[in-house]
């Protein structure tokens, strides 16, 4: 994943979190135009920023970079509830995914 790659993740998240750039930027604590810089490719975030917007997101580094998971901030999301659950509710819960897909 190169530099537009990641200027381009950036902007696919906020997109799916429903927020502006100007709104991400705020919320990171930085000038109105941080965000707009780096989706345009002015700049990059440094480490330490990167794992902010990461936690931002509430994603880790390893699924922001995993370019082929789909809504990967609801993705997240449902495997922290998982791990939140009994191997009885997860049978279950496997199961229901299974008959729903086969609709």
């Amino acid at each position: 994943m190169g530099p537009k790659d990641i200027q381009q993740r950036i902007t696919d998240l906020r997109l799916q979190k429903g927020v502006s750039e100007l709104k991400m930027s705020r919320d990171l604590g930085h000038s109105d135009g941080y965000i707009h810089h780096i989706a345009a490719g002015r700049s990059l975030p440094s480490m330490q920023e990167f794992l902010y917007i990461c936690e931002y997101f509430g994603i880790t580094p390893s699924v922001f970079f995993d370019a082929d998971s789909a809504y990967p901030i609801l993705r997240q999301s449902i495997d922290n509830e998982l791990d939140a659950m009994s191997e009885a509710d997860l049978q279950l819960l496997l199961q229901l995914i299974r008959r729903i897909r086969q609709k």
